[in-house]
C-alpha cells in the first residue's frame, strides 16, 4: 500500500479506538474534514462501508468490525519494526486488547492497572473477563492471562507468578456437614464446579486424615464469581483462587475445608501469538505484571 493507506488506515484505528471523528481529529492534531476524508477514501479503496455514521452516533458495520482487528495488528507490527530499525525512544501508545479470567476482577488487579496507567498514560487496556480460552489470532487479542497446565505449543508463553486454589467453604456449611460420614465410609461435600471441569478429574481425592472424599456436584458455573457467591450463599464448596477470597479467609466468612493445604498450586501465564516484532505496548505491559506479581507473592 502506498503512504495514503496506511495514513488513511492510522486515521481509522484512531477514530475507532477514540470513539469519534472529533476525538480522532483532535489526538492526531488534524483538521476534522480530513479525518473525514481519509476515511472515505479508505472505504472508496477497499469498496466496503467500515463505519455507520450520523450526527449524534458511530459504530463499526460488520466489514469494519473484520478490518480494525486485522489492520491494527498489522499496524503494531510495521510500528514495532519501525521502532527496531530507526531505534525510536517514544512512549508506547495504542490499545491493548486483554483477556483475562473473571477472577481477576479484584481490587488488587485494578490497582496494578491503574498504575499500569499512571506509568504509560498513552496506553488503552481493553479488557475482556472471561473463563473462555480464546483464540488469540482470530479474536484479535494482543495478550491472554492464563491459569494453565496445558499450552498451546503455537502460542508464546511467559510465567508470571503462582495462584493458589483453596477448598473452601463457609463455616455454617462445615458446622452442617462436619463427621457426617464415618472415616470408613468417607465425607461427601456438595461441590461447584467450573463447567469445563469433570467430577472424576478432580485432584483432591482423601482429607488431611487419609479419609476418602465423595463429590455431590450441585453445580456447574463458567463465572468463578458467580461460583464464589455461591459458596458465600452456603451451597458447598468450591476451589477458588486466593486472588479472590483472601479478604474472606481473614475474616472468617470462608474458610478452609480441610486445613491450610487444601487445594492446589495453578500458574498464571502470560500467552500471546509471536515474539517477533513484539509491540513495545504488550512488552511493557508483560514487564510490568511480572515485577507487580512477583512483588505481591
Amino acid at each position: 500500500m502506498d503512504e495514503l493507506d496506511i495514513s488513511g488506515i492510522r486515521v481509522f484505528r484512531e477514530i475507532v479506538e477514540s470513539g469519534s471523528f472529533t476525538s480522532a481529529a483532535d489526538r492526531l492534531e488534524m483538521a476534522a474534514p480530513m479525518v473525514s476524508k481519509h476515511i472515505a477514501r479508505l472505504e472508496r479503496k477497499l469498496g466496503a462501508r467500515l463505519l455507520n455514521r450520523s450526527s449524534r452516533s458511530m459504530s463499526l458495520t460488520e466489514a469494519g468490525t473484520i478490518f480494525f482487528e486485522q489492520s491494527r495488528q498489522a499496524l503494531d507490527i510495521l510500528d514495532a519494526a519501525m521502532a527496531s530499525v530507526t531505534q525510536e525512544s517514544g512512549p508506547p501508545r495504542g490499545e491493548l486488547k486483554i483477556s483475562a479470567p473473571v477472577w481477576c476482577a479484584t481490587a488488587s488487579f485494578a490497582q496494578m492497572l491503574a498504575d499500569f496507567r499512571r506509568d504509560f498514560p498513552e496506553i488503552r487496556l481493553d479488557l475482556h473477563l472471561d473463563n473462555h480460552m480464546v483464540d488469540l489470532v482470530a479474536d484479535g487479542f494482543d495478550l491472554a492471562l492464563r491459569a494453565t497446565a496445558e499450552l498451546s505449543p503455537s502460542l508464546i508463553a511467559r510465567r508470571l507468578c503462582s495462584v493458589p486454589f483453596h477448598l473452601v467453604a463457609t463455616q455454617d456449611y462445615m458446622q452442617r456437614h462436619r463427621n457426617i460420614h464415618g472415616v470408613e465410609e468417607g465425607h461427601q461435600f456438595q461441590i461447584v464446579l467450573p463447567n469445563y471441569v469433570q467430577p472424576e478429574k478432580l485432584t483432591r481425592t482423601t482429607l488431611s486424615d487419609g479419609s476418602p472424599i465423595k463429590w455431590d456436584v450441585v453445580m456447574k458455573s463458567s463465572d468463578t464469581t458467580l461460583s464464589y457467591h455461591c459458596v458465600l450463599a452456603g451451597m458447598g464448596t468450591a476451589f477458588l483462587p486466593a486472588w479472590l477470597i483472601q479478604q474472606d479467609l481473614a475474616t472468617g466468612r470462608l474458610v478452609f475445608v480441610d486445613g491450610e493445604n487444601a487445594g492446589f498450586i495453578g500458574d498464571l501465564f502470560a500467552v500471546y501469538a509471536s515474539r517477533r516484532q513484539m509491540p513495545p505496548k504488550l512488552r511493557c505491559f508483560i514487564d510490568f505484571l511480572i515485577v507487580r506479581l512477583n512483588d505481591q507473592v
